[in-house]
């Protein structure tokens, strides 16, 4: 009862001694709330942006992988250049897609033309298209919707015809605010039925945005002026947590479909789509931390400048303290006193920091196409910082305070 009546008393005390001194106390909380509101502004902002680059990924095909014939990383052994396996032909490619039984989404794609030109009567694009072929899967597999008209039937996929869905930029430029659906247009010196618009993504999207159209892959083969195409091969998985799995079965199938021995290397190549979010997620990580340390920084200025204040409390107040002692304190309580005076200053401080550093972050994070976030492991992690802050940063003055000699502290002017 005694311990708990001590507590009772020195909260009240360290409350009377913080609405006495409100000048002093504002300062400080001030300097402890710029600290934490850095802290917490920067890693909501961050948190936020995070957010929105997974959910933006995992609606672009983030939980699929590419089977190719080229590799993706430079080997410097061969004068920088990409490592190329043999082509990928359409009967292995679709032997796998075939032949693949697990709850996936696989598409068949050949690239025909990067530089192609779209024409209509007398309207015709720059020459930068990039014409694909693919089958019905395609739309899933790379996140794409269709604004106008509808995706390939079965019988075109299978008789190869000449039909073509296209980017919105195509349209705007050969059709402006007039319907594109069922007119005939010249791809090159092909002529292609559109059937589809694609819904615009913008250049976000990567190189070209959304100046590109697709037909149909049996057409693609037929058209293209390669004589030994190579096809890439798309699965898209329905979860995250089975894209290793998926992967690996996917690797033993198409070593099987390429018949490959057991002793040989995989002479394919498999690249998984969300490596560019993980690298930037990296990325994002690295400047998380980056934050985390200037506001770290900025703590430790605020916990000295605590410090120094309440050495000057201790100062002013020797007076009080001494009669405190002679009325029979312990230099245990006198040490609380000042403790519990530090951390409080804190909380008030960290709470009025975190409530700022949300707004500011989450400001910042929706200005930049981030999304709102409440970051509350960062939140908790805070107020148990500040409760630090105040420890640490009272400790040395409560020390001083409580082995004050009374006699001396009374007769101290």
């Amino acid at each position: 009862m005694a311990v708990k009546t001590s507590l009772k008393e020195n909260i009240s005390i360290a409350l009377q001694s913080i609405a006495g001194n409100r000048l002093r106390t504002s300062l400080t909380s001030l300097i402890i709330a710029i600290g934490i509101m850095a802290l917490v502004g920067i890693l909501t902002a961050l948190e936020g942006v995070k957010t929105s680059v997974n959910n933006a990924f995992a609606g672009l095909g983030a939980n699929s992988f590419t089977i190719q014939n080229r590799g993706s990383d430079l080997n410097f052994g061969n004068g920088g250049h990409r490592k190329v396996y043999p082509p990928i032909s359409y009967e292995q490619a679709d032997q796998f897609k075939k032949k693949f039984n697990l709850p996936v989404l696989t598409s068949v794609n050949l690239q025909v033309s990067g530089t192609a030109v779209a024409k209509y009567n007398d309207k015709k694009t720059n020459p930068n298209l990039s014409v694909e072929g693919t089958n019905e899967n395609y739309l899933i597999t790379s996140g794409y919707k269709l604004a106008f008209g509808r995706n390939f039937s079965a019988s075109e996929l299978e008789h190869g015809e000449s039909v073509v869905i296209i980017g919105n930029e195509i349209k705007k430029r050969l059709f402006k605010d007039d319907d594109a659906i069922n007119k005939s247009i010249f791809i090159g010196a092909n002529k292609f039925r559109v059937i589809g618009v694609f819904a615009s993504k913008g250049s976000s999207a990567g190189f070209g945005g959304d100046k590109f159209c697709v037909i149909p892959v049996l057409r693609a083969k037929q058209v293209i002026a390669s004589s030994k195409p190579s096809f890439t091969v798309v699965v898209m998985v329905n979860t995250p947590g089975a894209l290793d799995a998926t992967i690996g079965e996917a690797t033993s199938l198409f070593r099987n479909v390429r018949d490959l021995h057991v002793s040989n290397d995989n002479n394919f190549e498999i690249e998984r789509s969300d490596s560019i979010q993980q690298e930037l997620s990296g990325q994002l990580t690295g400047i998380t931390l980056g934050g985390a340390a200037i506001g770290l920084i900025t703590l430790i200025g605020a916990a000295i400048g605590l410090m120094n204040i309440m050495l000057v409390s201790v100062t002013e107040r020797t007076r009080e303290i001494g009669l405190r002692k002679a009325l029979g304190a312990t230099p245990a309580i006198i040490r609380k006193q000042f403790l519990i005076e530090a951390i409080v200053i804190c909380m008030i401080g960290g709470i009025a920091g975190i409530i700022l550093g949300m707004a500011i972050g989450n400001l910042i994070a929706v200005s930049i196409s981030g999304s709102f976030v409440a970051p509350w492991g960062w939140l908790f992690g805070a107020i148990v910082l500040c409760t630090v802050i105040g420890l640490v940063s009272g400790f040395y003055p409560a020390k001083k305070a409580s082995r004050l000699d009374p006699v001396e502290a009374l007769r101290y002017e």
